[in-house]
């Protein structure tokens, strides 16, 4: 018995030892230095798929980091993006808000930094034609950003992110699969955006689909965001289990898992 006891302990012990870690990378944007994090799949697979994790606007944080982990669990290579890079990352809300607004009147700098991204995903592994993007709040308007400006990517998948865009932009033909998951009581996102957007969806062709979750506010998928749905942004634990499953059916079918 204690022979069977210490083999089953040292399996697990053994096990441990071969789960993924993260990994910090630094990489450029010109003379800006970028920091991002990499970890690869649990468990390989002849398809290498990987996946772009695009943080909310305060940068990398906690909830980004566990999703990559989780990410890497289900098989797939991720990589999270350093969007704003050393030197440039919020310290208060102000300053996030500033600094997504930023990117998001000049998206072509994010989808720069959304490409240098993608690129550092490739490079460790992942195969470059079989990649999706997902995203938090600002890092759920990069994804369907990475759709509008047709990166090579599979699919993308925003988390309560903004969908609206300058009106002034041209809509193009949309070849990446769009998957939305928004908080049905999401103070930040209009009607007007909304409707916005689906019309954008459907006049660029898109194979897309938008998953509305009840009682759901910005923010529903991050659990520091507090339970408060009365500040507009707060964690609901069952539209975050919900949207995780929608985002892994997703991902199997794009990816083929």
């Amino acid at each position: 018995m204690k022979i069977f006891k210490g083999i089953f302990f040292g399996a697990i012990l053994f096990s441990t030892t071969l789960m993924a870690q993260l990994q910090p990378v630094q990489y450029k944007d010109g003379s800006q230095i970028l920091n991002g994090l990499s970890i690869k799949p649990n468990k390989s697979s002849a398809q290498k798929p990987g996946v772009l994790v695009l943080p909310a606007w305060k940068g990398i944080d906690a909830h980004a980091k566990s999703t990559a982990e989780n990410l890497s669990k289900l098989g797939y290579y991720a990589f999270v993006a350093d969007i704003y890079g050393e030197g440039n990352y919020p310290q208060t809300t102000a300053d996030a808000a500033k600094m997504a607004g930023f990117y998001k009147k000049n998206t072509e700098l994010y989808h720069k930094r959304i490409e240098l991204a993608l690129a550092q995903l490739i490079q460790s592994g992942a195969n470059p034609d079989n990649i999706a993007v997902i995203g938090f709040c600002f890092g759920g308007t990069g994804a369907v950003e990475a759709a509008r400006a047709n990166m090579n990517v599979k699919g993308v998948v925003s988390f309560h992110g903004g969908l609206g865009k300058d009106a002034n932009r041209a809509v193009t033909p949309i070849t990446a699969k769009v998957l939305a998951c928004h908080g049905a009581d999401d103070p930040f996102v209009s009607k007007e955006e909304i409707t916005a957007f689906q019309q954008e969806m459907r006049d660029g062709k898109a194979d897309w689909e938008m998953i509305y979750y009840a009682n759901a506010v910005h923010s529903f998928t991050d659990p520091a965001a507090g339970n408060d749905n009365s500040k507009g942004a707060a964690y609901n634990e069952k539209a975050a289990q919900r949207s995780f499953e929608h985002m892994k059916l997703f991902l199997n079918e794009v990816l083929k898992q």
